[in-house]
């Protein structure tokens, strides 16, 4: 009996530094011995209820310990009679999320390979040379919901209400969170999320931090930065703003819990000046800036989590 899950699930959203974390995570399963299972479908997130089905049969039936990672959105495993996997995932600023993305389709990183050609080979070049400027204040399809309402269906799940930007999508994507998720991070402060996967899920994650700093793997990592990228206007950042509000509400509300779970640990963050909320109508989350008030032990905290 391993004392911590045997089946993991990394619904790695795109654009959110999953290339990375699947660089280290090839390294940890030869290391620690767990059977890592990957897939080679990248641009399918929504699936009918029989390829639901499928997959979650296939998942369920890999060896264990197994980490699944693909990027497809939340399948809640019950419904089909399975037992639900530990979730974790990492998310990132939307804005910076779409800048990333939209650059990587036209221009891939630097590795060489010619990916985003391969990955796009029917775009356009007046397509590919299109300013993003002009993208977002023209607003063509790519840089307009709901093409930007992406980071919050891979928590709702498959239902077709989770990729219409709204309440409803962003309620079902937060309870998600709070119930099948053993970790959300944010991108931005990378080496805290590791630190905390390796406190959570040591058979899969220990010595994960190390191999991260490592300059050999740094190099790696550098590989897969995109290219060519560069910042809109004020005038187009604010209408992303304004278009991206509930995945802001929710990159939020995440960065709050996962502050929350930094200080439940002891995890000291380095001091950053924040950058200023982009101003729309969404209140701020609440801050939490005093430690909470808790008498749970952590390893038992830890064990609810896993029963779950």
């Amino acid at each position: 009996v391993l004392p911590f899950p045997s089946q993991v699930v990394y619904n790695r959203v795109g654009k959110c530094g999953s290339r990375t974390v699947v660089l280290l995570l090839r390294i940890l399963s030869e290391k620690h011995g767990f059977n890592l299972v990957t897939s080679d479908i990248h641009n399918k997130t929504r699936l009918t209820k029989n390829e639901q089905m499928e997959l979650i049969k296939n998942i369920s039936t890999a060896e264990q310990p197994y980490l699944f990672t693909r990027h497809v959105h939340f399948l809640n495993f019950s419904r089909f009679g399975g037992d639900q996997p530990v979730y974790i995932n990492i998310i990132r600023d939307p804005v910076n999320r779409f800048l990333s993305n939209y650059f990587f389709r036209r221009f891939g990183d630097w590795r060489g390979e010619q990916n985003h050609m391969i990955r796009t080979p029917s775009m356009r070049q007046e397509e590919r040379y299109l300013d993003i400027n002009v993208c977002i204040l023209e607003n063509y399809p790519e840089c307009s919901n709901p093409r930007l309402f992406y980071i919050i269906p891979y928590f709702c799940g498959q239902h077709p209400r989770c990729r219409e930007p709204g309440e409803w999508a962003l309620e079902r994507a937060k309870l998600n969170v709070n119930e099948n998720f053993l970790l959300v991070g944010i991108l931005e402060e990378l080496e805290d999320v590791l630190l905390l996967l390796e406190r959570f899920l040591p058979h899969y994650f220990k010595d994960v931090l190390s191999i991260y700093k490592n300059p050999e793997h740094r190099k790696l990592g550098n590989l897969t930065v995109t290219v060519k990228k560069t910042v809109p206007s004020p005038e187009a950042i604010q209408i992303l703003y304004q278009r991206m509000r509930y995945e802001y509400e929710f990159y939020y509300y995440v960065k709050e819990q996962f502050h929350l779970l930094k200080r439940k640990f002891g995890l000291k963050s380095h001091i950053r000046k924040p950058r200023p909320r982009p101003e729309f109508f969404i209140p701020s989350p609440l801050e939490t800036e005093e430690p909470i008030d808790d008498e749970e032990d952590d390893e038992k905290w830890l064990e609810d989590i896993y029963k779950r």
